[in-house]
């Protein structure tokens, strides 16, 4: 059996569990640079170090992005209305 490269390996994966700087920005659809802007702003999780290396978890970097407010509203979840709300209707 021959030895697959890194790249090989990876790109069978469906999905990884810890990602590099570059591949964090990627995965939140971000530049690299304001991705290192969030992070040192505490919008975004730092990195663990592992062996050296600065490794993004993929479960933190999904609770950072759903914490970043909606456009157009102030955190809240939404607005306090239920969509099926009945409350029309007394």
């Amino acid at each position: 059996m021959s030895k697959r490269s890194k790249s090989e390996i990876s790109a069978r994966l469906p999905l990884r569990r810890g990602f590099s700087e570059t591949e964090a920005a990627v995965y939140l659809s971000l530049s690299p640079s304001f991705f290192r802007t969030l992070v040192a702003r505490g919008i975004m999780p730092p990195p663990r170090i592992i062996g050296g290396r600065r490794v993004w978890d993929i479960d933190e970097l999904d609770a950072a992005f759903k914490a970043i407010p909606h456009e157009g509203h102030d955190g809240s979840i939404y607005d306090q209305t239920p969509a099926n709300s009945f409350s029309d209707f007394e």
